[in-house]
């Protein structure tokens, strides 16, 4: 039998189990004291757990097994945000003597002195020249003096990149958050095909980047008028395809002569192969079907050694007369109302099918009925009134009765005729 060691920490936290709210309080005061003494304890641990992870470091405890210590810490227990927030109040420690003494007693969450370490990181990289030690106390006193006065992690935020802002004003030159020599943007296309994108750009790119993706990214009830079924980072996504949609029709608006950009679908003679996008490679036949609903798409037929045998129609995004005119008409997305901003116009009868670019073969959709249409069994048809009405793919209606565009949502199709 192996004899196991019990320390005073094991004896304390037997100690803390056994401890519950109180049964019998009826005021809450005593709730509260004890409430009071557990975040008090929490912001202890808070800060032994970092005091720790960086005598882990100090010893390369994770670095001689080829790891990290934040990695080191999630595989101990920790979820990654709170382990990538220890892991830089652990570099810290022995820098800021006043927070790291604040945190010691339990005044200071790991948040708010978390929000400190971030904060003048912040005011470092908006000077334009490296920080003296007693201004870097300084910094340390002010943002300590707002945090312990009740201020929020954000607020000491927000006020560390206004000490930055003065400081990058009054002594010139170009802040961190400013310099553009700095930006990048890349993207990676994955194993699956899809396609990882990342940016680090300048405050003011910043910005304006998620001003835009803002605007767009309001939630949208379902057709049956339930809540919008998607995450918050899906309706983001869906957000970004919109604004490059938007971009397109700009670009196409302000370009003389051949557009800017096209996409060429190239399709191989024999049919053997799969027809391929040149920045992302194969697709579906359903995805290029889309991609030609509102976008430039050039269809070329080539030969087991890639030379073009023939060049398909080239079809600019609907005309802006055209598109107004749909918008009239439809007034929305005809399958869940979305605004015209939030919409394509779809061609009923494909492009690619020798479809045409008029009123009566386009619709808006938005992105993601756009996407329903073409890949989960939506059909679209103009009845007799030359308004767009919806079919429904079987296992949804099995006698796939026309529904109406979402702007006429009280006819039938026989009110039509």
């Amino acid at each position: 039998m192996i004899a196991t060691h019990t320390t005073p920490l094991d004896q304390l936290i037997d100690q803390l189990i056994e401890i519950t709210p109180p049964t019998d309080d009826p005021t809450g005061i005593e709730t509260h004291g004890q409430l009071s003494r557990w975040i008090l304890l929490r912001n202890l641990a808070d800060h032994r757990i970092g005091t720790h992870a960086a005598k882990l470091a100090d010893l390369r405890v994770a670095e001689k097994t080829g790891s990290t210590t934040k990695r080191l810490l999630i595989e101990m227990g920790l979820p990654p945000a709170v382990a990538a927030r220890t892991t830089r109040i652990a570099d810290s420690f022995g820098t800021l003597s006043k927070v790291e003494a604040c945190a010691a007693d339990g005044r200071l969450s790991g948040e708010i002195v978390d929000a400190i370490v971030r904060g003048l990181v912040t005011i470092e990289n908006r000077s334009p020249t490296t920080l003296s030690d007693d201004d870097r106390i300084d910094h340390e006193t002010e943002l300590l003096t707002q945090a312990l006065s009740g201020a929020t992690p954000a607020e000491i935020q927000k006020h560390a990149h206004t000490i930055g802002n003065t400081i990058a004003d009054d002594e010139g030159g170009i802040p961190a958050c400013d310099n553009r020599t700095l930006n990048t943007l890349s993207h990676n296309i994955t194993d699956e095909g899809r396609v990882e994108i990342q940016a680090d750009v300048t405050q003011s790119v910043g910005e304006k980047f998620i001003a835009m993706i803002d605007e767009r990214s309001m939630p949208r009830p379902e057709p049956d008028g339930s809540p919008d079924r998607r995450s918050a980072t899906e309706i983001r996504a869906d957000a970004l395809e919109v604004l490059l949609d938007q971009a397109a029709v700009g670009a196409a608006m302000d370009t003389i002569g051949i557009p800017r950009a096209q996409t060429i679908l190239t399709i191989p003679a024999e049919g053997t192969d799969p027809a391929s996008l040149p920045w992302t490679g194969s697709v579906t036949r359903a995805v290029a079907k889309q991609l030609s609903c509102d976008g430039t798409l050039i269809e070329a037929i080539i030969d087991g050694e890639t030379v073009p045998l023939e060049m398909g129609r080239e079809r600019r995004l609907f005309p802006m007369h055209l598109r107004k005119a749909i918008i009239i008409r439809d007034e929305s997305c005809i399958k869940c109302g979305a605004p015209p901003s939030h919409t394509q116009v779809h061609h009923i009868r494909h492009w690619s099918d020798d479809g045409e670019t008029d009123l009566d073969n386009g619709c808006l959709l938005c992105q993601r009925c756009h996407t329903q249409v073409h890949h989960h069994g939506w059909d679209i048809m103009i009845g007799f009134d030359r308004h767009p009405w919806l079919i429904p793919p079987a296992d949804i209606d099995p006698r796939r009765r026309a529904l109406p565009a979402y702007n006429r949502r009280t006819m039938r199709l026989d009110d039509a005729a």
